[in-house]
């Protein structure tokens, strides 16, 4: 039973410039600069004919390429913060795909997607990490001005049921 989910890929250039990042943080396990992406949809453990279904609706997707803005260093979860992210600015291209997506997965029969759709890359994911700790590293981290790539393709990865961070398997990819 696959796991997947759809998202942006980071060129390598922009991750190499993300991995920079990484360290000084007790409490973090980073995410390997190879397997940075921006999700899109997470679309979860599905059986063999479903996911024949998803690979079907994400080939009718017909959108433009866009550009992607990174925003700014943030933590998710506040008073137990879990993951240090980069933000993306939630451009109408972006959130017009991301929209597109979750019509097309309710469409072949998937529940909704519960969660906002705050479009971030994980730069790491966080253990018992104090919540000052946290605050003292985005603050180390000083001005980080924009950074933008151009998205040209939207990949289907699977994952294997683990914590997070992968390992990631490109199963199909779907030009914009």
């Amino acid at each position: 039973m696959p796991r997947l989910f759809t998202a942006l890929e980071i060129p390598p250039d922009l991750a190499a410039d993300l991995a920079r990042m990484r360290g000084g943080l007790p409490g973090a396990r980073w995410i390997d600069p190879e397997r940075y992406h921006l999700t899109l949809r997470f679309i979860g453990d599905i059986d063999d004919a479903m996911a024949r279904d998803v690979h079907a609706v994400l080939g009718t997707i017909r959108r433009l390429s866009f550009t992607v803005t990174l925003a700014g260093i943030d933590a998710f979860g506040g008073a137990k913060p879990r993951a240090i992210v980069m933000m993306a600015r939630a451009d109408p291209a972006l959130v017009a795909l991301h929209g597109e997506q979750e019509h097309l997965m309710r469409r072949i029969g998937l529940v909704p997607e519960t969660r906002k759709f705050t479009p971030h890359i994980t730069l790491a994911r966080l253990r018992h990490t104090a919540p000052l700790a946290v605050a003292d590293y985005i603050a180390g981290c000083g001005f980080w001005p924009p950074r933008v790539f151009k998205s040209t393709h939207v990949t289907l990865f699977s994952a294997r049921d683990s914590i997070g961070g992968g390992p990631y398997v490109r199963e199909a990819v779907y030009a914009l």
